[in-house]
């Protein structure tokens, strides 16, 4: 095992701490949230999960844990997911696992919502990691145009096989390199105004507590 993926244990396993009894808690998608799951199932907590993506699913029930779909519950206590990116203000690109829709739907119908990332997924500002573009098929030739005109690089994310990714609402994916988001909210209004354009892997203001794993635990919380 990589360090790397013993920092992502550590962080999973420190978000066991906001987990109770009888909580409805959301589970996000990526290798860190895994690591969460398994432990999830060697305590034994008896919690019930809306999940971001059917792979989340596929491993919750193959572990025994409990799953409803968002709209069977009236709230969500917590939700735990992973991150690509992380900047100093608790800002993060998500959305490498193609789930970055089911994951915002989630995470904005959380009362608490708290990433788990190893320490090399923190940086000063975001854009080392390429940002997802969830598109409608229709006419995504003429959005890459149009990126490509704003400078940001754009690259249509295809699978194994050569064929655009398809994720799990039925979409494809753009992924921008810009290398160097200066305004994050500037560049979350203008993708949005974009026809086309489901949505965006930048989620601002979203996270709540950020708990990075590596030699030390360090954990960041919005409201303190």
């Amino acid at each position: 095992m990589t360090k790397q993926d013993l920092f992502k244990q550590k962080a999973a396993r420190a978000a066991l701490d906001y987990i109770k009894d009888g909580m409805i808690v959301g589970l996000g998608t990526g290798s860190t949230v895994s690591f969460l799951l398994d432990y999830i199932s060697e305590k034994e907590l008896d919690i019930t999960g809306v999940t971001t993506s059917k792979d989340t699913s596929r491993k919750c029930r193959a572990l025994g844990i409990r799953v409803v779909d968002i709209d069977m519950v009236d709230h969500i206590d917590v939700t735990i997911d992973g991150a690509d990116e992380v900047d100093a203000y608790m800002n993060g690109i998500k959305g490498g696992g193609a789930a970055l829709l089911m994951e915002k739907i989630v995470a904005n119908n959380s009362k608490t919502n708290i990433w788990i990332v190893d320490e090399t997924k923190v940086h000063s500002v975001l854009g080392s990691f390429p940002l997802p573009i969830e598109i409608i098929s229709y006419g995504s030739g003429k959005l890459i145009q149009n990126f490509e005109e704003k400078g940001y690089h754009p690259v249509l994310r295809l699978d194994n096989a050569g064929n655009p990714v398809v994720t799990d609402t039925g979409h494809n994916i753009i992924d921008l390199n810009l290398h160097y988001i200066d305004n994050p909210q500037e560049l979350a209004e203008y993708l949005e105004s974009q026809v086309g354009v489901v949505e965006h892997g930048l989620f601002i203001n979203i996270a709540d507590v950020v708990i990075i794993g590596g030699e030390q635990i360090v954990t960041h919380n919005r409201k303190q």
